[in-house]
C-alpha cells in the first residue's frame, strides 16, 4: 500500500451512507486485511441497516445516542454530547447478522469493525464499566479510554481505545510499533487512528500532527496535519507522536485487529526515544 493511501482527509473515503468507510477490500488499499471503520451520521430519526458480514462491530457514539436492533432485542446507547466530555456507553455487535441503528434526534457514530472467526453474543457495554487510565506525564500526559482493550471487554479480533490529548501535549508517544510476531513481546496488529480536534474559543478549527516512520525498508512512512474526520492506515512501522495543537485538545479512536492466534496488544517502543513519558 502506498504512503498516498494512509493517510485518509476527511471527504477522501465517503463509502456510501458513510462519511469515512475504510477496511479489508477496499479499493486503492491492497493487503488492508483486518480492521475497518465507517463513520456514520444520521439525521434526526433516521436509521440504517448494518450487514455485519465476516466481521464483529462495535457501535461507539462520537456525538448522540441510538438504539440498536439486533438478534430480536434492543439496544439502547444514551451516547454522549461529544467525544471529548464523557466517556461513551457502546454495544457489539457479532458477525454474520443484521442490524438496525435508529436516532431519534441524530448524532454520528463509529463502526469498529475487525474480520473475526467466533460468533460472540451482542450486548452492551455500559459506560461506568469503561477503564479510564491516565497515562503518561507532564508534556506527554494524555486520557485512555479502553472500552475495548484485550483485557477489559470480550471480543474475538478487536481492540479499540480512545484517547485524549491535552492542547499541546504528545501522545503515541514513545513512537512504537506492532508489525512482528514475537511471542510473549510483540504482536502482528493493523490499526486506524481516527481525529477529531477540539475548536478553539470563537470556532476556529483544530488540528494537530500524526508520524509514522518506517520500521524496515520501505515500510509505512507519513507526516500529516490532521482535523476532525481525517483518518491515518498503520499496517506496520513506528507510530506516534500525536501531537495536539495548542488550544486544541485532539481525540483518536483507535482500531487494531491482527492475524495472530490470540487477541493480545503487544508493542516495542522506538530504542530512541525515552521510556519515561509512557
Amino acid at each position: 500500500m502506498s504512503d498516498d493511501n494512509l493517510y485518509l482527509p476527511r471527504g477522501s473515503a465517503v463509502d456510501g451512507p458513510y462519511d469515512i468507510g475504510v477496511g479489508p477490500g477496499s479499493p486503492g488499499r491492497p493487503g488492508w486485511s483486518f480492521t475497518s471503520l465507517r463513520v456514520l451520521t444520521l439525521d434526526p430519526g433516521a436509521s440504517h441497516t448494518l450487514d455485519t458480514g465476516e466481521s464483529e462491530w462495535i457501535v461507539l457514539p462520537l456525538s448522540g445516542g441510538c438504539t440498536i436492533g439486533v438478534e430480536g432485542g434492543i439496544i439502547e446507547l444514551v451516547g454522549r454530547e461529544d467525544v471529548f466530555g464523557q466517556v461513551s456507553d457502546f454495544a457489539y455487535l457479532p458477525r454474520d447478522t443484521h442490524a438496525q441503528i435508529a436516532s431519534g434526534a441524530g448524532g454520528r457514530f463509529a463502526l469498529a469493525g475487525a474480520k473475526c472467526e467466533r460468533r460472540l453474543p451482542a450486548r452492551y457495554g455500559p459506560a461506568p464499566e469503561v477503564p479510564v487510565e491516565a497515562r503518561g506525564s507532564g508534556a506527554s500526559a494524555r486520557q485512555v479510554r479502553n472500552f475495548a482493550s484485550a483485557d477489559a471487554f470480550e471480543c474475538d479480533r478487536l481492540i479499540a481505545v480512545e484517547v485524549v490529548t491535552p492542547g499541546g501535549n504528545w501522545s503515541s508517544y514513545p513512537p512504537h510499533k506492532h508489525d512482528e510476531h514475537r511471542p510473549g513481546q510483540e504482536s502482528v496488529l493493523e490499526e486506524i487512528y481516527y481525529f477529531e480536534c477540539e475548536p478553539a474559543e470563537g470556532g476556529r478549527p483544530g488540528f494537530g500532527y500524526q508520524r509514522v516512520s518506517p520500521s524496515r525498508a520501505g515500510g509505512a512512512d507519513v507526516l500529516a496535519e490532521v482535523r476532525s474526520g481525517d483518518a491515518v492506515l498503520v499496517p506496520d512501522g513506528w507510530h506516534g507522536p500525536s501531537i495536539a495543537a495548542p488550544g486544541h485538545r485532539m481525540y483518536y479512536l483507535n482500531v487494531m485487529a491482527g492475524p495472530g492466534p490470540g487477541r493480545e496488544w503487544r508493542i516495542s517502543f522506538h530504542p530512541d526515544h525515552g521510556e519515561g513519558y509512557r
